[in-house]
C-alpha cells in the first residue's frame, strides 16, 4: 500500500501525476470560472474582456508550467528533468525577451494603461504624433495599440508605449460646435 504513495515507484509517480494534473484542470476550470464571473458582474465596461481574457490564459500556462515543474522536481527519476525545465524556461524567456522586446513592451504598456486607465472608451484625447498635434476620441485600447477616431473620421493608431510615454490632453467629451457667425460689416473709408 506504501508503494503507491512512494514518488521513486512507478505506482507512486503515476499517483502522484494523476492528482497534479487533476489539481491543473481544478486550478484552470476555477481561474476561468473568476475570469467568467468578472466578466459578468462588470455592467460599465470597467474590466476589458480581451485584456481579462488573456492574462487568464497566460496565468493558466503559469499554472501548468509550475505545476510540471513541482511535479517533475517530487519524482525522483525526473528531478534532473525539472532542473532542465526550470533552466530551459529561464533562457528561453531570456531569448524571447531580447527578440520580442518593442512587442512586449507594448504589452507591458498596454496592461498599464489598462489598469491605471488614464483615459477611457470614448475619452476626447489630444496627442503628438508624426503627422502632427492629433484629435479624436478613444475608440479601442487593446493589449498592443490605442486607435483614436479623429473628427474628420480618421483612425490613429498609436503604439501603447508611445501612449504611457507622452503627454496627453483630455478634451471636452464632445467637439465644440461652430456657430455660423455673421460676415463681417464692410467698412466704408
Amino acid at each position: 500500500m506504501i508503494r503507491f504513495f512512494d514518488p521513486t515507484e512507478p505506482a507512486g509517480a503515476l499517483l502522484y501525476a494523476g492528482v497534479f494534473v487533476l489539481l491543473g484542470f481544478c486550478l484552470s476550470w476555477l481561474m476561468r470560472r473568476m475570469v467568467a464571473a468578472a466578466l459578468r458582474h462588470d455592467r460599465s465596461e470597467h474590466i476589458d474582456q480581451i485584456t481579462l481574457s488573456f492574462l487568464s490564459h497566460l496565468l493558466v500556462l503559469v499554472i501548468w508550467v509550475l505545476l510540471a515543474t513541482f511535479y517533475a522536481h517530487l519524482v525522483p527519476a525526473l528531478n534532473r528533468l525539472g532542473t532542465a525545465l526550470l533552466a530551459g524556461v529561464s533562457l528561453m524567456s531570456v531569448i524571447l525577451g531580447f527578440a520580442a522586446q518593442t512587442t512586449l513592451g507594448n504589452l507591458v504598456a498596454g496592461i498599464s494603461l489598462i489598469l491605471y486607465k488614464p483615459f477611457r472608451r470614448g475619452d476626447r484625447l489630444q496627442i503628438s504624433a508624426p503627422t502632427g498635434l492629433e484629435i479624436g476620441a478613444v475608440e479601442d485600447i487593446s493589449l498592443g495599440y490605442t486607435v483614436l477616431l479623429t473628427d474628420d473620421g480618421r483612425r490613429v493608431i498609436i503604439a501603447n508605449t508611445t501612449m504611457a510615454q507622452q503627454t496627453m490632453i483630455k478634451l471636452a467629451a464632445s467637439p465644440p460646435r461652430l456657430t455660423p457667425t455673421e460676415p463681417p460689416a464692410e467698412s466704408s473709408a
